[in-house]
């Protein structure tokens, strides 16, 4: 049986893996998470599936798990996430450096044959041109979350030159589904939109983002698993279409048919880039098809996130 862990595991990205991990019989699937974004609720309930609330920034806790298990792969995705969290609590934000340090160095002492390592789009910062390639655009941003994700890179290269552990890194844009949290600006705009509650923009809403749907997302992860390829690569995962952000509120209205005005308040200080568009040719040639258009996409979630506020008793648009 092939063993796996998933820090952050019980987030919308790590969970959704998770699942379909267990698709396969021969997946025995450990989630690890503190619980500080993630929710109990995403966790998989199956017989091959175990959770343990732990820190991976805490040595003795994810040092007894990952010594206990043997894993024979780690996707490490937890880290404190969401602009608004991590632009208020910058030194929380750079305690994920310990946790990156603590599973590249067990990873190499227990026998771990890959690790998968989350990074970020914002290591990119402000784009000095589009799209935004792994091998030749300049990671400028200097916010503590894109900071860390490039101090994470960093130790993958280190821990692959001196110790011979293999990597990939993702380089994750733009990723939406039914289980992502309000946090993120998808499933913050379609939720109010369903209960009639204004949609709020910061700025004029011209800042272009490309969106991912889930599916696509772990496509990339599964295929090079199951290929045992993708050995220290830097990959961009995400959608290449960008879309601005108003034209993102104006579309769920349409398809939500919902009344909610669009609200557009003070543009943010830091932290909200005007641009994001990866090159995505590295991932359209591992999952080799056609990815999911947007509009596909948002009606899974709409039709999720309907249900979920129907179930939770509150009154919709």
């Amino acid at each position: 049986m092939r063993k796996i862990l998933i820090t952050g595991g019980a987030g919308f990205v790590p969970s959704s893996l998770a699942e379909r991990l267990l698709d396969d019989p021969e997946n025995f699937v450990v989630l690890v998470d503190n619980l500080l974004t993630g929710h109990l609720y995403n966790v998989p309930d199956h017989p091959n599936c175990k959770f343990i609330k732990g820190d991976a920034n805490r040595y003795e806790e994810i040092a007894a798990i990952m010594t206990a298990y043997r894993f024979d792969y780690v996707f490490h995705y937890a880290a404190v996430v969401g602009v608004k969290r991590t632009l208020a609590n910058p030194v929380m934000v750079l305690d994920d450096i310990n946790g990156i340090n603590h599973v590249l160095s067990l990873s190499k002492n227990t026998g771990v044959k890959q690790v998968f390592f989350s990074s970020s789009s914002e290591v990119y910062g402000e784009p000095v041109h589009l799209p935004q390639h792994e091998e030749t655009t300049p990671l400028n941003s200097r916010l503590p979350y894109a900071v860390v994700k490039n101090v994470g890179e960093s130790f993958c290269r280190s821990f692959k030159q001196e110790y011979g552990l293999d990597y990939t890194i993702f380089r994750f844009f733009n990723t939406y589904g039914p289980k992502q949290s309000t946090d993120f600006v998808m499933s913050k705009f379609i939720d109010s939109a369903l209960k009639g509650e204004p949609l709020t923009i910061y700025g004029d809403g011209s800042q272009t983002r490309t969106f991912c749907y889930i599916d696509d997302n772990i496509e990339v992860a599964l295929k090079l698993l199951e290929t045992n390829s993708g050995q220290d690569q830097v990959i961009n995962v995400g959608n290449d279409i960008p879309t601005t952000i108003l034209e993102l509120a104006e579309l769920i209205k349409d398809m939500t048919e919902s009344d909610s005005p669009i609200i557009h308040l003070p543009p943010l200080k830091e932290g909200d880039m005007t641009r994001r568009q990866p090159d995505i040719a590295q991932m359209k040639g591992i999952i080799g098809k056609d990815l999911v258009k947007l509009e596909v996409g948002m009606e899974q979630v709409i039709s999720a996130r309907r249900k979920m506020l129907k179930a939770g008793g509150v009154i919709m648009a």
